[in-house]
């Protein structure tokens, strides 16, 4: 995601819990080294523990390769995010490259039997964003489950290409199957059942689940999964994400992603401090990360079509049926768009935005089906247009095509007045956040009915993991949804319109972006 969470504006700030006193107990020795916890609520966490190598030096722009084991016990304590510019996750950004660090929390009490465990890739948009943002002690506990959040290489540093690189495009996906192989091999350590892990996932983390699910190099590493606000169909129009962008998707072929790379490389062999008779792509690994973080937003897109690691495109990949079978639960935000409407300005030509989305001859139709009549603004009609567009029909699509092989539990998320967004936005892109995580280490305040959504969607995603089924006491039955029209949950807090079944697919208008020519 881009903007991401005005609650995360501060996240740098919220302390965490004071750690209690550690016991014999709360060590716990991995593959590779012993590490210590420390208590927060009715948990126990275990912060900064590496899952591969520092891709550093000869390692930058190389599969992600195995720890350098350890001596004595890690202390529980955050690693680096991964390299970003300045933004509200990480302020000060950052161009430490020894980033590839997980954190694992686990329940305080005790368990007969080895728990479920659900590993958490966080969005930003895939330049920015850190596993160190999801505080998940409220949700390992009420759920009994083991909550897994890591960190993986972002925009240049893990998404780069060039002519001949092995990779190309994927060192990011790769980061994350190496953390998944990780988990497979601790989970038992920390009290985890390696056969039952869910991989999880919000915007960028939402479309890497499902390049996950659609990656034949990924097979076994789980056996559930969670898309929230991020699909294997994503995509966008010209101009409607931000002014004068594109159409595109999160995924690109890789000769375009590689062509990039020896494009900027030439671009910036100055920069780069490249020497004569040096190749350029030699030159750019050894280069300073700062010069690279520069131009980290020129790199945002998944390779595809490279390797083993992603043969296709996700979109072709789940439309021919080519993916892992396991459950899904898949869903949006209901006024996801709303949260781009800054970059638009102050809105005031609504069909001139309609316009340069689809042209003249798509704008009238769109503009039937959306009249603004029927909004209370401008700004709320390019909402509802790009909302549908971009997000919930995309995702609408991918629930289509996966319930046509396994279960899929499909939702949206609707409480108008989540504190992780500004009043009058709705439910905006990252809203629900705070309904399952403690984001930056903080409790944000939620009224009465809005804890107790947060612990029924907690509830109904940790039953989820822990056995593919979200249905248990104390919440309305969720059904999967059908093949044709995508139903669903919606979920809000009681003094709003509650938990009840929704027909995505009509909602958000999907027949009619589907059919519009």
């Amino acid at each position: 995601m881009t903007k991401k969470l005005l609650a995360l504006l501060t996240a740098a700030l919220a302390p965490l819990a004071i750690p209690g006193p550690a016991a014999a107990s709360d060590v716990v020795q991995t593959d590779s080294g012993a590490v210590r916890s420390k208590t927060v609520g009715e948990a126990r966490v275990f912060d900064g523990i590496p899952y591969a190598a520092p891709p550093v030096g000869a390692l930058r722009w190389k599969a992600p390769q195995p720890v350098q084991p350890w001596n004595g016990v890690r202390e529980s304590t955050l690693g680096n995010p991964c390299p970003q510019q300045a933004n509200s996750e990480v302020p000060k950004g950052s161009s430490l490259e020894d980033c590839l660090y997980l954190n694992v929390t686990v329940p305080a009490k005790a368990s007969a039997k080895p728990r479920a465990v659900m590993v958490w890739i966080p969005g930003g948009g895939f330049f920015e964003g850190a596993g160190n943002s999801y505080e998940a002690s409220k949700l390992a506990a009420r759920g009994d489950v083991v909550v897994v959040t890591v960190n993986y290489r972002l925009g240049i540093y893990g998404l780069f290409g060039y002519p001949g690189l092995p990779g190309s495009g994927t060192f990011g996906l790769q980061d994350q199957q190496a953390a998944l192989r990780w988990v497979q091999r601790n989970a038992s350590a920390f009290g985890g059942d390696p056969r039952n892990v869910t991989v999880s996932g919000e915007s960028a983390g939402g479309m890497s689940v499902c390049t996950q699910l659609t990656s034949p190099t990924s097979a076994g590493l789980f056996s559930k999964a969670i898309m929230q606000s991020g699909s294997c169909a994503f995509n966008w129009a010209d101009n409607s994400q931000y002014p004068n962008q594109a159409a595109g998707s999160p995924w690109r072929p890789v000769r375009d992603v590689q062509a990039t790379g020896k494009e900027w490389v030439e671009s910036k062999k100055a920069e780069l401090g490249c020497k004569p008779g040096q190749s350029l792509l030699d030159c750019a690994q050894v280069a300073k990360s700062d010069v690279l973080l520069e131009d980290t937003l020129q790199f945002t897109q998944v390779g595809y079509g490279g390797s083993a690691v992603l043969p296709l495109s996700p979109a072709k990949a789940l439309q021919a049926g080519l993916f892992h079978r396991v459950p899904i639960v898949s869903g949006n935000n209901h006024d996801e768009a709303a949260s781009w409407l800054p970059a638009f300005g102050e809105i005031k030509d609504y069909p001139k935005l309609v316009t340069d989305m689809v042209g003249a001859k798509q704008a009238a139709q769109v503009l039937r089906e959306y009249p603004l009549s029927r909004y209370e603004s401008p700004a709320a009609a390019w909402a509802a247009v790009t909302t549908d567009r971009i997000w919930s029909c995309t995702q609408v699509t991918t629930s289509e095509q996966a319930a046509r092989k396994v279960p899929v539990y499909a939702y949206e998320f609707a409480d108008k007045h989540s504190p992780l967004v500004q009043p009058g936005q709705g439910a905006a892109h990252a809203a629900e956040l705070v309904y399952l995580f403690r984001p930056g280490g903080f409790d944000w305040p939620l009224s009465a009915t809005q804890q107790q959504l947060s612990n029924q969607m907690i509830d109904y995603w940790t039953s989820f993991v822990r056995t593919g089924n979200p249905n248990g006491p104390g919440r309305p039955d969720w059904s999967p949804t059908g093949q044709r029209a995508v139903t669903g949950l919606s979920l809000a807090p009681t003094d709003q319109s509650g938990i009840h079944p929704v027909n995505l697919s009509t909602e958000h208008h999907c027949n009619f972006w589907a059919g519009l020519k």
